[in-house]
């Protein structure tokens, strides 16, 4: 191999890996994962598919809100204006439960997904001495 073979074939070479580190930075992060049922359990809603079709079937007197995704077949508890020192919980009729405690007030918290393909789920308030600060909310 000659010297400008050589030189040819090193530039060559880092225009490549220039160019494929461009299409790897350029893609996302993360992807949104997919689950269904079962395979929800824990599963951050904001991180997957699930959140694109999720609708609010029930909410509470206290603003909880127990979102629903048919295409996960899978719940969760929401809560904006959220209390600091509640607990925001989802479970379905399998005593299978979420929650979630902010740590301040005001914002928005979700807990992660439960599965609720046949079977019922409820989303509550609790407060941090665990007596219930809004009714249950079964569907």
């Amino acid at each position: 191999m000659n010297a400008l073979t050589r030189k040819l074939a090193t530039v060559g070479s880092a225009l490549a890996m220039a160019a494929s580190s461009l299409l790897l930075a350029s893609s996302p992060a993360s992807a949104a994962t997919s689950c269904y049922s079962t395979g929800c359990h824990g599963v951050d809603p904001a991180t997957s598919v699930c959140q694109n079709d999720a609708t609010t079937v029930l909410t509470s007197e206290t603003g909880v809100e127990l979102r629903y995704s048919a295409t996960c077949r899978a719940v969760w508890a929401r809560k904006k204006n959220a209390v600091a020192g509640h607990y925001y919980q989802v479970e379905n009729d399998r005593r299978e439960m979420q929650s979630v405690r902010p740590s301040t007030s005001g914002g928005t918290v979700w807990t992660t997904m439960v599965d609720d393909k046949d079977i019922l789920a409820y989303a509550c308030d609790r407060r941090s001495d665990y007596t219930m600060a809004s009714s249950t909310l079964w569907w």
